[in-house]
């Protein structure tokens, strides 16, 4: 018990914001990149939905997992060539809110 308690303190920052220029780099990926599949409007196509109504029960970890390293077997490809693990957090966190225009 005392570890776990332990382990709370020491938990890991929040992952810092990217750059201004970088947000509107990534904000550019999604909407090309995972639109062709999610649809331009991210309302689903080849790919689910990524609304905030159809994201909302799954965890964010799970998430983020998905765009770094893809779902194999799946149309689903990895993208941590591209992105930081910090930068998929923050791409989920948008999707979760309501995508940006």
């Amino acid at each position: 018990m005392l570890s776990l308690l332990l382990l709370g303190c020491f938990a890991l920052p929040a992952a810092a914001e990217p750059s201004a220029a970088r947000q509107k780099e990534l904000i550019h990926l999604v909407r090309q990149d995972c639109g062709s599949c999610h649809g331009m409007t991210l309302q689903g196509g080849l790919g689910p939905a990524l609304l905030p109504a159809t994201l909302a029960d799954k965890p964010v970890e799970g998430l983020v997992a998905t765009i770094i390293g893809g779902r194999p077997g799946t149309p689903m490809p990895p993208w941590h060539r591209f992105l930081a693990e910090d930068e998929a957090q923050w791409i989920v966190a948008k999707l979760m809110a309501g995508f940006p225009p």
